[in-house]
């Protein structure tokens, strides 16, 4: 399954929202810097989609707020 997430990165707390679309925008507590945010948005939708996060892959944007991300269910 492939999503498309939205990042914002240096919030206060963690959270996800999911829009009617289906599309998430994810608030990170890591700043985008040496990968730290990428890994705790795999960290975050592995427990949101109770899967293990070698089920979760950045397959779009690993440099952009906007990215798409896949699921292996």
């Amino acid at each position: 399954m492939k999503i498309k997430v939205k990042v914002i990165p240096k919030s206060s707390f963690q959270h996800i929202e999911e829009s009617l679309e289906g599309d998430l925008k994810v608030k990170l507590k890591s700043p985008p810097v040496q990968g730290r945010a990428n890994k705790e948005l795999i960290e975050m939708l592995a427990k949101y989609y109770k899967v293990s996060k070698s089920q979760v892959e950045i397959i779009k944007g690993l440099t952009s707020k906007n990215k798409v991300a896949e699921i292996d269910k």
